[in-house]
């Protein structure tokens, strides 16, 4: 298994751009941009997974306009934020010389929390909905998107491409999973339209692939492409792997880069995709709305269901996915020990992306690279530090800063 492991270290390009082995940081939205401004903490955080090896480190939740946000505290590109992004990126390199960066492009469609919203009245979807992150903060209802509405947010993904690539990017992630936006599109569980853009998958894929198209335009051939999609929403009548083995094989016939399969949404079922422990126990002690904290404590055992942790767990759906399409394959899901690794690698995926394990020891890559088979990571997938997004500070593992004590 050698062979496998020393393939995860060796270098390869993701679409035109050279990465100096297989492994990225995930994104993941880390809670460090106060006001919405890329601060002190976003930094400091992924300078140390930059230095510990990692090929490409990936800037989560990037919202392509300010009612794409989640919470008013997320960062959406516009040129408020150009000078902190070019400094952000220029200090990734300086610590890390051949290291890429990556921006996570995302919006979140009818799944809001933000009052003040700058365009809209209240949230957007692909129908009218029930806006349950944002029925706490007085916004229960979203509303559907028009046609009008649609061909903006298309502008909106087109603008902030070319933003990314003008300000350092190396490359961009299009969201289009998790119950965001784009995903609310795809899935008929959240797609009630009868006109061109809902109905029949072909319908449903209008919007994410002109998505696809507008942000190839907009940064050309050189600037890579890649995109996260579901193969389950882990709900009834969502999407589920026959019907996504057939969306990424859309993606892929319109020029994607590369694909990152995973599953589940932040709306209806988010632990497909973290396993492990319930997000519950940490949401409820870190809320300060207390209607927000009572109904944790009435929905959360079934809003967070149970899906044992092991390693892994998204690589046989992933195969199918991988059989299906010709672009380049990023694993994610469960790959912490150094075993799974090798397994992802074996299995003839061109990358995987790491998201607690750097969370857990920034310098994984550095450390299995010395370590071989002895390397442990010591991430126990308690989901803590996802919950920690809102906290003080942005997120950490709690399993560190309770060893230093």
């Amino acid at each position: 298994m050698r062979e496998h492991l020393d393939r995860a270290f060796s270098p390869a390009k993701l679409g035109t751009l050279q990465l100096k082995n297989r492994i990225i940081k995930a994104a993941t939205y880390e809670g460090k941009s106060p006001d919405g401004v890329p601060g002190e903490n976003l930094k400091k955080f992924h300078k140390e997974i930059v230095k510990g090896g990692v090929a490409m480190t990936t800037i989560g939740y990037c919202a392509t306009e300010a009612d794409g946000r989640i919470n008013d505290q997320m960062m959406w590109l516009h040129e408020g934020v150009r000078p902190a992004l070019i400094g952000l990126i220029e200090e990734l390199k300086e610590a890390a010389p051949d290291v890429k960066v990556s921006g996570q492009m995302t919006h979140c469609g009818n799944f809001s929390k933000v009052r003040n919203m700058q365009r809209l009245k209240r949230p957007l979807g692909p129908s009218r909905a029930f806006n349950m992150l944002g029925a706490p903060s007085g916004i229960p209802f979203a509303g559907a998107m028009t046609v009008r509405d649609i061909d903006f947010m298309v502008q909106t993904y087109s603008e902030a491409a070319l933003f990314m690539k003008n300000v350092g990017f190396d490359a961009a992630e299009i969201h289009f999973g998790h119950g965001y936006g784009l995903s609310q599109f795809i899935s008929p569980k959240t797609n009630k339209r009868t006109d061109e853009y809902g109905g029949k998958l072909e319908n449903r894929m209008r919007l994410p692939l002109r998505v696809l198209e507008a942000v190839k335009n907009a940064v050309g051939d050189d600037f890579a492409v890649i995109g996260k999609i579901n193969m389950t929403d882990g709900v009834k009548n969502g999407v589920h792997l026959p019907e996504a083995v057939e969306i990424a094989g859309m993606f892929d016939a319109g020029g994607i880069d590369g694909l990152i399969c995973s599953g589940g949404t932040s709306s209806f079922n988010p632990m497909v995709y973290f396993r492990g422990d319930s997000l519950a126990t940490g949401m409820i002690e870190q809320q300060s709305n207390p209607i927000a904290k009572l109904g944790l404590k009435i929905i959360g055992s079934k809003m967070f269901r149970d899906y044992p942790y092991y390693e892994n767990y998204f690589l046989e759906d992933a195969k199918q996915i991988r059989d299906r399409v010709n672009c380049q394959m990023i694993y994610i899901g469960g790959c912490t020990e150094v075993e799974s690794l090798e397994q992802v690698m074996k299995e003839g995926f061109d990358f995987v992306q790491l998201g607690r394990p750097l969370i857990k020891d920034p310098s994984y890559v550095n450390n299995v690279a010395q370590q071989g088979r002895k390397y442990k990571n010591g991430c126990i997938h308690c989901n803590r530090c996802a919950t920690l997004i809102e906290a003080p500070g942005g997120i950490y593992c709690p399993l560190n800063t309770e060893a230093s004590f």
